[in-house]
């Protein structure tokens, strides 16, 4: 939905270098400007490298120019790969009389940490 108020220019279309704006919102936000590299796989607002997931901005080129927005989704987000995930059985955790003792102290504490003053 949010992809649909952005507005495409663009820059070098061989080189995959779009402009999108957004829309300005009630709110008075909005109204940004973001440079997208679709072959880069890369966009100004940092969600796409983030995530690894297009943004709405991708998801505005892609209404603009035709193309599928899935492309640009990875593998790993794919229903065949989210099946191989699944397939296999889960087993419960038993509670914790049935677990094993270990040879060592298995209770672990934070390491001490003191704040160090930056010398002037």
């Amino acid at each position: 939905m949010k992809s649909r108020e952005h507005k495409v220019t663009t820059y070098n279309p061989r080189e995959g270098i779009y402009m999108v704006k957004s829309s300005i919102w009630v709110s008075g936000t909005g109204n940004n400007v973001y440079i997208l590299r679709i072959n880069n796989k890369s966009c100004s607002c940092g969600k796409w490298q983030t995530y690894t997931l297009p943004c709405s901005h991708v998801l505005a080129v892609c209404r603009e120019n035709g193309s599928r927005a899935d492309t640009y989704v990875p593998e790993i987000y794919s229903r065949q790969k989210y099946k191989r995930t699944y397939q296999a059985n889960f087993h419960p955790v038993l509670s914790e009389n049935f677990w094993r003792g270990v040879p060592f102290n298995s209770t672990f504490y934070p390491p001490n940490m003191k704040k160090v003053r930056a010398k002037k």
